[in-house]
């Protein structure tokens, strides 16, 4: 006898939506006449609540009760509000959500919307989605009209897990193999029973015992493992603070920031040159708002303290040394969902006097996920950035405050692609971001040994292999 699939429960409210639905969906049955066309006294203060701290037992006592002031509502009526509803609340599930969802269907398990709320009022909404199936309150019936009462469970707490048992029953699904996506506290009980129970933008309760019991903390709203904060993220405290005063020992010269988009998936390619240049690419960016997820080495996110933020900013860690599509695939994800994505394709700092050929040298990673994801690739410019951290130091030089170098940063129109040979592509983006070089850049340079030597590692003790370029180290 084969054994039973597992599934994904996904709650509605908080988890799969940013807040509440509760505003579009009183709004779309005042529209289709079910309720009084007048607001309740104290009806948005509720919601506000609710999208702050999340459920509450007084809330869900009034939930509770909307049975009884849905007697006598036509049901007809309230499935077209349904409707209505799902044509506001498509567009407004959290994107790494949607990809969730992909994500587990393609992995042969069927999605289940369960939540509190109607099922007549949602179900058109999980049916938009592509979801499988919904585990909802559903109201007592006669007539065509409803009659006051709940048939079944009322899906909240207890109920909740005690409808989801029976409808894993009736699909040959293994629940305690299942995962579970919540944002509330009175979700532990189904949270409790499946193998891979995922707090979702936890309310305070929830949060706590998601950090007791280890269960794993996520916003649908970025990549996963990066945190929040009263709705912050790390990278958007780090902008606000990214003020010329704070760099006194390095003066930026940046143009072309209206070649960032401001919104919508894009992807931000650079030059390498020093290891401030993730320091002077997200400076650039802070400028325009938006978060940024970077490919970086695995070296960089096994390094104390360094690796932990910048895992918390939604950086994407690369191994060159496995091969695998896995960071192209997270960068594909993230792309998706309508983030910002920034790579370097030459994947290192060129050693010795390849760090001074005037031809740009790339991977094709850029290239391969531009053609994957078909969005903007961004050439950025970078100057002057090895002289405030050259590579063989291990620290920049914050002692320059007398005479601070300057980094010249230059942001670029959107590359032309062909999508036909990843290394012609590729030869595009290196080409472009050497336009948006300083004219000394695109001439043969002949360098000391003392500026051979600082383009080493720290530690080095000679020029040794000269000649090593990108993608060799």
């Amino acid at each position: 006898m084969p054994a039973r699939r597992p599934a994904a429960f996904f709650d509605l409210d908080r988890t799969l939506l940013r807040g509440a639905s509760g505003p579009v969906i009183t709004e779309a049955l005042r529209a289709a006449g079910v309720v009084p066309d007048r607001p309740v006294p104290g009806e948005g203060l509720v919601y506000k609540l609710f999208d702050v701290v999340g459920e509450t037992i007084p809330s869900m006592v009034l939930t509770r009760q909307m049975a009884r002031v849905a007697s006598g509502w036509d049901r007809r009526a309230v499935k077209e509000a349904g409707e209505a509803v799902a044509r506001r609340l498509a567009d407004d599930v959290l994107p790494f959500a949607r990809l969730l969802i992909d994500h587990h269907q393609a992995e042969g398990r069927p999605v289940v919307m369960a939540t509190t709320s109607p099922f007549d009022l949602v179900c058109p909404l999980a049916d938009a989605l592509g979801i499988d199936d919904v585990i909802a309150t559903r109201y007592g019936e006669r007539d065509g009209r409803y009659d006051g009462t709940v048939d079944g469970h009322f899906v909240w707490g207890p109920g909740k897990l005690a409808a989801a048992r029976e409808w894993a029953a009736d699909h040959d699904v293994d629940l305690g193999a299942s995962w579970a996506y919540s944002d509330s506290v009175y979700d532990i009980p189904l949270l409790s029973a499946v193998a891979h129970p995922v707090a979702v933008n936890p309310d305070p309760r929830l949060r706590v015992v998601a950090a007791l019991r280890r269960w794993p903390s996520q916003h649908f709203d970025v990549p996963e493992g990066v945190p929040k904060v009263a709705g912050v993220e790390p990278q958007q405290v780090l902008q606000a603070l990214a003020l010329p005063q704070l760099f006194p020992y390095v003066r930026f010269d940046v143009d072309g920031l209206e070649h960032i988009p401001t919104d919508g998936p894009a992807i931000l390619v650079g030059n390498h040159r020093s290891y401030f240049d993730p320091l002077a690419i997200g400076f650039t960016i802070a400028k325009v708002g938006r978060p940024l997820r970077f490919l970086g080495k695995k070296e960089v996110f096994d390094a104390p303290v360094v690796g932990s933020l910048v895992a918390a900013m939604g950086g994407i860690r690369v191994d060159r040394g496995t091969g695998s599509d896995e960071p192209l695939r997270a960068a594909a994800d993230a792309l998706g969902a309508g983030e910002l994505v920034a790579i370097m394709p030459q994947g290192t700092i060129p050693r010795g006097r390849a760090f001074f050929d005037p031809e740009l040298k790339g991977r094709w990673g850029a290239a391969r996920l531009a053609t994957k994801a078909r969005v903007p690739v961004i050439p950025l410019g970078l100057w002057g950035t090895e002289r405030v951290w050259p590579r063989n130091a291990r620290f920049p030089d914050v002692l320059a405050v007398g005479d601070p170098p300057t980094v010249r940063v230059r942001v670029g129109p959107p590359v032309e692609l062909k999508h036909r040979s990843e290394d012609a592509d590729t030869r595009r983006i290196m080409a472009a971001i050497t336009d948006l070089l300083p004219a000394a850049a695109r001439h043969p340079h002949d360098p000391t040994p003392e500026e051979l030597a600082r383009t080493l590692p720290p530690g080095a003790a000679d020029a040794g292999d000269t000649d090593r370029r990108p993608g060799r180290d």
